[in-house]
């Protein structure tokens, strides 16, 4: 299966929510003036049957009727006006869009458009190339650097798929034939430690602990020595993940990062932010509190399949124009893949490959 495919399937929620929002407010212009337009039709004296005898069955369209029945030729039509447009940004605010956003991507849906009639999979189509064009600008992926280790530091709020982010990224970069080490820097959740570890030993890929609560830059500092000694390509880094006290995160991601350059001054050679498609609106927070506790480089967007709210990726790549590396619709390992803007805005809105 295709990597759209599952994403397209897997992204019903926000796709119907989308599809259906756009239904709805081309067939709410669209049903007075159909009805009013509708011409009535009047049945000749001669056909009206008798009193008591069954009336007769309707006619059934012929051969070609019924071939072009649904077809978009067919489909109810609205004028694009500011009620219209108004309905628009609603949909794509329901859609976590954010209002900045949904009121850009509907005035540029709207230039060349406004006063003319359009039908709802036209509609679909017109989001679908604004949202491509916000998206293809950030659409890279994780860039591979000569130095090694490169390394990678990977940061979020517990429970955004951080740890399981780092896994499968371990286990395709050592697919690929790349040589990976992780640090399991989260030393305050054991869980966290264990998933890795599941991962590592999935993976063939080394994951390197410490006891519960210990120092994550003194982990840092030995991974580091470690990955450069064994000559691996990547040095994967969890880190913890609590925003309860923003002070104590900053000083402890801080003092990795000066742990780490003790080694090597360009390191982090990426700062990876990963989000919860689930959270909505509060991903676009959590994009400005890392943005100031950690110099992030790029985003991963995990938990697509279970949420409507999948137009937040829009908004972030609208507001803070960060790279997103990729995408994870899925617990399985083929389950997250490179970012490509136009499979993502054509499942968003639920069009077809």
């Amino acid at each position: 299966m295709s990597f759209f495919k599952k994403l397209r399937d897997k992204m019903f929620r926000s796709s119907d929510k989308i599809g259906e929002g756009l239904e709805a407010l081309v067939a709410e212009g669209t049903a007075p003036e159909a009805q009013a337009d509708a011409p009535q039709a009047v049945q000749p004296a001669a056909s009206v049957p008798p009193a008591g005898a069954a009336p007769e069955p309707a006619a059934r369209p012929g051969l070609l009727g019924r071939l072009f029945a649904g077809t978009e030729a067919d489909a109810p039509r609205r004028e694009m006006d500011d009620a219209m447009l108004e309905s628009l940004e609603d949909v794509l605010i329901q859609a976590d869009m954010g209002v900045d956003t949904a009121l850009r991507v509907s005035a540029n849906i709207a230039e060349g458009r406004f006063g003319k009639k359009i039908s709802a999979p036209e509609l679909r189509r017109a989001l679908a190339g604004e949202v491509t064009r916000i998206m293809t600008p950030v659409a890279r992926p994780l860039p591979l650097y000569p130095s090694k280790p490169q390394v990678v530091l990977v940061v979020g709020v517990n429970g955004s798929g951080k740890t399981t982010t780092i896994g499968k990224l371990a286990s395709q970069f050592k697919a690929a034939g790349k040589s990976v080490v992780i640090a399991a820097g989260d030393t305050f959740r054991a869980a966290a430690v264990e998933q890795l570890q599941v991962w590592g030993s999935r993976a063939g890929v080394p994951v390197l602990t410490a006891p519960e609560g210990s120092d994550p830059a003194s982990l840092a500092f030995d991974a580091f020595t470690r990955a450069r000694a064994e000559g691996a390509d990547l040095l994967m880094i969890d880190t913890a993940g609590r925003l309860q006290n923003r002070a104590d995160l900053m000083e402890e991601l801080a003092k990795i990062v000066r742990t780490l350059r003790k080694i090597d001054p360009t390191a982090p050679h990426n700062t990876l932010l990963v989000l919860d498609a689930t959270t909505g609106q509060n991903a676009v927070a959590q994009v400005e509190i890392f943005r100031k506790i950690a110099d992030v480089s790029g985003l991963v967007m995990t938990k697509l399949d279970g949420t409507a709210k999948g137009g937040v990726l829009v908004s972030l790549a609208d507001k803070f124009g960060l790279p997103i590396h990729a995408i994870g619709v899925g617990e399985q390992i083929d389950d997250l893949a490179p970012f490509d803007p136009e499979d993502f805005a054509r499942a968003l809105v639920g069009l077809d490959a």
